[in-house]
């Protein structure tokens, strides 16, 4: 084994300029890496799909910082405030055992299968007016499909689920892309964290007032067989949790898929004259470009031997073992464990939406795995079809080098897919 003087811990990227090189490079140096995180926090990072899984179904792996990652909150620097958002807020995503079970059990009934596929003539009249706005472009003149397109459908469905009124719709797309784009300005970050309560403050108090058909009621109203029901912070911190997954990952995976295939003429190709589904597309847009690519932060409750897991450098200060001590943070690197040699063999950095085994952790394992996965597929479901359908001869107007993305370290989001529109 080689000692940690060797392999050093290795400091990702705080802008995320180039997810599939770094993923690369970790995977390279193993199924698990010493990291240090954009504001110096050291923490173990899982590359290997299977060591991922296994750890994201295991007890002693907590989601909760409060309880289970001692530097939480007084030891971590302002530098990391990136992840003040996902962290500093009472949801079932910073939640652990009987705490997690619970809030999911209280936000699960609104994302029913038989809920959100009701939802599918709605996201289709969306999706119909969002063309027919953009149909209206005059001709040579391109258009920003993020803006026009793939930012407006999971921005208008989460409202119209969560019941978000219309003059509050601009306020929460400002703050998320504000916090899409704030690991570049640790101020902003902060900014961010104390501003999305306040915004959700306004949406649950207007809610009360007019309560309506729609989760946000639903999640003031709901209680668990005990009697228990959502505290104010954790109804926050569930909306902001809703609101965040439910739009701006859903926004990215459109973006991504439309790049994916605008760049892949041949894969295209073959969902045009119905070869391949549109399924098939959507799945392997998640396996190959994530819209999540890391997420902070799990922590060990306990010591974790890796059994068949070959020695790595220990953290700074610790020797090197195939074990992850208690309080240690794990971060999950999706977009590496979806590109995993191991799990999809020699091509697995290929897009082939001819891909027989699809399988993929985009939406997280286990206990953890997305609530809101069965609303963001069927909006790309619907929305990529009726796009290639109504603009047959759709290009980017950009060579793909040129885009360009938001500088943040978990999500893979474009900041702008200029496109000719072109209807043949």
């Amino acid at each position: 084994m080689e000692s940690m003087e060797l392999i050093p811990a290795h400091p990702i990227d705080p802008a995320g300029s180039d997810i599939y090189g770094e993923a690369a490079l970790l995977r390279r140096r193993g199924p698990i890496v010493s990291v240090e995180l954009p504001g110096g926090i050291f923490a173990w990072l899982i590359t290997s799909q299977s060591l991922l899984k296994e750890l994201l179904t295991d007890d002693r792996v907590s989601r909760d910082p409060w309880r289970h990652w001692p530097d939480w909150p007084d030891d971590v620097p302002q530098e990391s405030a990136w992840m003040f958002p996902f962290m500093g807020v009472q949801n079932m995503f910073n939640s652990y055992g009987a705490d997690h079970n619970r809030l999911r059990r209280l936000a699960a009934p609104a994302f029913t299968r038989r809920r959100i596929q009701a939802l599918a003539p709605d996201v289709e009249r969306i999706v119909t007016h969002l063309l027919d706005a953009m149909a209206a472009t005059p001709p040579g003149e391109p258009v920003d499909l993020r803006l026009a397109f793939a930012h407006q459908v999971p921005m208008r469905v989460i409202s119209a689920l969560l019941g978000i009124p219309d003059d509050l719709r601009p306020v929460m797309a400002d703050v998320f892309e504000r916090f899409v784009a704030s690991p570049e300005d640790p101020a902003q970050a902060i900014a961010v964290a104390r501003e999305l309560p306040q915004v959700m403050a306004g949406l649950v108090e207007r809610k009360r007032a007019e309560p309506g058909d729609d989760m946000v009621s639903f999640l003031i109203s709901t209680r668990d067989e005990d009697g228990s029901r959502l505290s104010d912070d954790e109804l926050i911190g569930t909306l902001i949790l809703l609101i965040g997954a439910g739009f701006e990952t859903t926004e990215s995976l459109i973006d991504n898929a439309t790049i994916a295939l605008l760049t892949h003429p041949d894969q295209l190709a073959m969902l045009r004259d119905g070869r391949v589904g549109w399924d098939s597309a959507v799945e392997e847009t998640l396996r190959w470009s994530p819209s999540v690519t890391i997420m902070p932060l799990r922590y060990a409750t306990e010591d974790i031997e890796l059994r068949g897991v070959p020695g790595v450098p220990g953290l700074p200060g610790i020797p090197g073992a195939p074990v992850i001590r208690k309080g240690e943070p794990i971060v999950p690197n999706f977009a590496a464990a979806n590109l995993d040699p191991d799990r999809y063999g020699e091509g697995a950095d290929v897009f082939d939406i001819t891909r027989t085994d699809i399988g993929h952790v985009a939406f997280g394992h286990g206990a953890h795995l997305c609530l809101g996965a069965t609303l963001a597929r069927l909006e790309a479901r619907i929305a990529l079809p009726a796009l290639f359908d109504r603009f047959p001869g759709l290009r980017l107007a950009v060579d793909p080098a040129d885009i360009t993305y938001f500088p943040n370290p978990t999500l893979h989001s474009p900041r702008a897919v200029p496109v000719h529109l072109r209807r043949g």
